[in-house]
């Protein structure tokens, strides 16, 4: 069996091992920062990332460049949110309406293409709401200058929902997908994902269209997530994530296999069966709170810790809460309210009430 060198060291790329060490995969996480090139195992390896961006080091565009890096020569299409948008017009996939920021003189056409009211995103990195501005016309003097060239313009939508799609291709172009998840998010931090309500067929087929196209058409390997907004006319793509995502971190223990399985899975063209779908799950962000083992009362509760240094506002851990039962799962959320800091209220009620 190949071994599997990950680009990054951070809590994706830990749950990566931990998956690999079940199937007897050798997993090598690589610190970004570090050019230790004698413990990596390069000639052996499958490369793989846990992350989309990294500190230009000699050690980092050995790997980008590898033959081994599975997916090279698609990689930068996707973390480039410019690149992606562009990827997406040519598929004439539906995406959120854009326009790339080269210059201050671009607003005498942006606001009338895309309305008053628009969000900027930068074209790399910027994401759980970071380097990202809500800007209406009155606001244009406060932008920062270095957003010239190197942010795009998106609409900012309405939009009835929000749901990701996660999905794995093979070397063969076999495909597999999760059911769509609803998410909310809160000041861009994605706090909270639910299995249910579960999302209307026809959506499903959408996105699992639409995921497919793309992963084809770039001949993706590994696994992909899509995160969409749910509209009058249909689902629009927000984003494209080329790798694991926080969202589908519920399959850990609500599916058969977890993404982070069905990710190693498909990189070494393993067997893959679409994962079955342990009854109701839900997903919550540990966000700059300290570990509280109250939680494990509860039988169908899991406490996924990441042994971080706890600042605000910072993942340092989530829980899974799956049950076929879906008003004990109430009952686990409703009794988790008074466990938690009040800005989880809203949050855990979301998921209650979607029940």
């Amino acid at each position: 069996m190949q071994s599997i060198v990950v680009i990054g060291n951070g809590q994706l790329g830990h749950m990566l091992r931990q998956a690999g060490e079940l199937l007897g995969i050798d997993i090598f996480l690589v610190n970004c920062n570090s050019n230790d090139f004698e413990n990596i195992p390069l000639s052996d390896s499958i490369i793989i990332s846990e992350i989309e961006h990294w500190p230009k080091t000699s050690l980092t565009e050995i790997l980008r460049n590898h033959i081994s890096f599975v997916n090279r020569n698609s990689f930068h299409r996707i973390v480039d949110r410019l690149k992606q948008k562009k990827m997406l017009d040519l598929l004439k996939i539906n995406t959120v309406p854009w326009h790339y920021l080269s210059n201050s003189e671009d607003w005498i056409n942006i606001f009338d293409m895309l309305g008053e009211s628009v969000v900027i995103k930068s074209r790399l990195g910027g994401y759980n709401g970071h380097g990202q501005y809500y800007i209406n016309p009155q606001l244009i003097e406060t932008l920062p200058n270095s957003c010239y060239g190197t942010c795009i313009v998106e609409k900012n939508i309405c939009f009835l929902g929000e749901v990701s799609l996660i999905g794995a291709r093979n070397k063969d172009g076999k495909t597999v997908f999760y059911p769509l998840t609803n998410n909310l998010h809160i000041q861009g931090i994605l706090r909270i994902s639910s299995t249910f309500p579960k999302v209307a067929e026809k959506y499903q087929k959408q996105a699992e269209n639409m995921l497919s196209t793309i992963m084809e058409y770039l001949n993706y390997i590994g696994v992909m997530t899509m995160e969409c907004f749910i509209t009058p006319k249909g689902l629009l793509i927000n984003e494209l994530a080329p790798r694991v995502h926080n969202s589908g971190h519920w399959t850990q223990n609500g599916a058969s296999i977890s993404q982070f399985e069905l990710h190693l899975r498909s990189v070494l063209n393993l067997s893959l069966p679409k994962p079955i779908i342990f009854g109701y799950s839900v997903m919550i962000n540990l966000l700059g709170i300290l570990i509280n083992f109250e939680w494990l009362k509860h039988p169908t509760l899991h406490l996924h810790w990441y042994n971080k240094q706890v600042i605000n506002g910072r993942k340092v851990g989530h829980l899974n809460i799956t049950d076929f039962d879906k008003c004990r799962l109430k009952l686990v959320l409703s009794s988790l309210i008074s466990e938690f800091p009040k800005e989880y209220y809203k949050a855990i009620k979301w998921a209650i009430s979607n029940l």
